[in-house]
């Protein structure tokens, strides 16, 4: 059984990886490894350990604030992220929600639900139907919001 591993912080201020869990039990079977951090730039050790526990995949979830600071923080977890799949050889899906991509707290809140919904269908595309992603390509998927489609010649 495949083993997808989820890392999210106390920091955020909604469960995105409870919506991805429940979304990927809807579309396959896996088990799930559950782990949370303080801190967005703690997400990288804790991604590489259940990537080299066994994990095929891990979700990164992450909620910044909207302070410069907050920002800078985020890419630098990020770089992180990226280098745990490098020293893997394995997927890690990032998904980050700053605080200052909507305008009120429940338009927050739903962009975090959906974002990581979408993000979790990926997570099963990757595992299970990696053509569906490719079929994908160049469409302009967008987790969380509008999709805004292909450039056209």
């Amino acid at each position: 059984m495949r083993r997808v591993g989820i890392v999210d912080t106390t920091f955020a201020r909604y469960d995105m990886a409870r919506a991805a869990v429940d979304e990927l039990k809807q579309l396959c079977s896996v088990k799930f490894v559950r782990r949370t951090v303080p801190g967005i730039k703690d997400l990288p050790v804790e991604v590489k350990r259940l990537l080299e526990e066994g994990c095929d995949i891990v979700i990164a979830f992450g909620m910044p604030g909207a302070a410069p600071i907050d920002k800078q923080c985020a890419h630098e977890a990020s770089l992180g992220l990226i280098w745990a799949q490098l020293l893997t050889n394995k997927h890690v899906v990032e998904v980050f929600v700053f605080e200052d991509e909507a305008k009120s707290e429940k338009e927050l809140a739903e962009l975090a639900e959906k974002r990581a919904r979408e993000h979790a269908r990926n997570v099963y595309r990757l595992i299970f139907k990696p053509e569906e992603l490719t079929k994908r390509a160049g469409t302009g998927q967008r987790e969380g919001g509008p999709d805004v489609g292909p450039l056209r010649r």
